[in-house]
């Protein structure tokens, strides 16, 4: 099987729009730098977005990526010629063969900001948005989310009295970006994209945010599994549960079958518990 791969397209980047990156049929053979001139790269902050709404910091990391995706795509080329295996391995990122999350300390004290200067009239909107997203992840896994109200006037990536800060963008690349428990401070930012206060029914913003919200503790894209048969992007991550393919955490567009708002399924619920019991 060759898996289509998703480069940098943006999250939900318009969920109806998003297509997988990569040609199946070239894959294989994409270049460095082929592959670097797909990648976008935000203007002010100069990281990358790869797989929709992940974030990488460096070109250097951007490489690293770039290599695991070329030899990931190698082994499944075996696979399918009958010459290798190919392993079924909510899923959780790694990162050196470890799980990419917080402490059970830092995963009690989750603190962010949410810019009021950047949303303007529709800080009120994001902060209740925020409120409903963060909560359905505290009710699934032993984490807390705690907006820091007193901050959200100097709500910047400079700004290390909070863990993250929340703050609107323009852009057309996503709806919504994220980053993982890995990042550095200036990374961790959930940016907001001016398009998701716009229609984008069957989702809403909160739901947007609970998909942001599920990478903020490590969840990786549930359909970089091999059961998804498309949009793969690496085999960094460990498995927490079966596959779900109505998972908050799976783009509709890569063989979803969540058809509704962006929800936690039972499966997101038990992922989340298994990794913050």
């Amino acid at each position: 099987m060759r898996f289509q791969v998703l480069v940098g397209l943006g999250l939900i980047s318009s969920l109806s729009l998003v297509s997988c990156a990569a040609d199946s049929s070239s894959e294989a053979d994409l270049s460095w730098d082929q592959f670097r001139a797909d990648v976008y790269r935000e203007p002010e902050s100069g990281v990358f977005i790869v797989n929709g709404d992940e974030m990488i910091e460096t070109e250097a990391e951007l490489y690293s990526f770039y290599e695991r995706l070329m030899a990931e795509q190698a082994r499944a080329d075996l696979a399918e010629d009958g010459l290798g295996t190919s392993e079924d391995r909510l899923i959780v990122n790694t990162v050196g063969g470890k799980d990419d999350r917080w402490t059970s300390a830092q995963a009690q004290n989750l603190t962010y900001c949410v810019s009021q200067t950047s949303f303007g009239s529709r800080y009120n909107a994001v902060v209740s948005a925020m409120a409903s997203a963060t909560g359905a992840w505290e009710s699934a896994g032993k984490v807390n989310f705690v907006h820091s109200s007193s901050q959200d006037g100097n709500c910047t990536k400079n700004n290390t009295n909070v863990v993250f800060n929340v703050r609107q963008v323009t852009s057309t690349q996503f709806l919504a970006r994220a980053f993982f428990p890995s990042s550095s401070r200036s990374a961790r930012e959930i940016q907001i994209a001016s398009s998701s206060f716009g229609n984008i029914s069957p989702w809403t913003l909160t739901g947007v945010l609970r998909h942001e919200l599920g990478h903020t503790i490590g969840f990786r894209h549930e359909h970089t599994r091999p059961e998804a048969g498309t949009c793969f992007e690496n085999s960094s991550w460990r498995a927490l549960t079966t596959y779900d393919s109505s998972s908050v955490m799976h783009y509709p567009q890569c063989n979803g079958t969540q058809n509704g708002d962006l929800v936690l399924t039972t499966k997101d619920k038990s992922g989340a518990s298994a990794l913050y019991p």
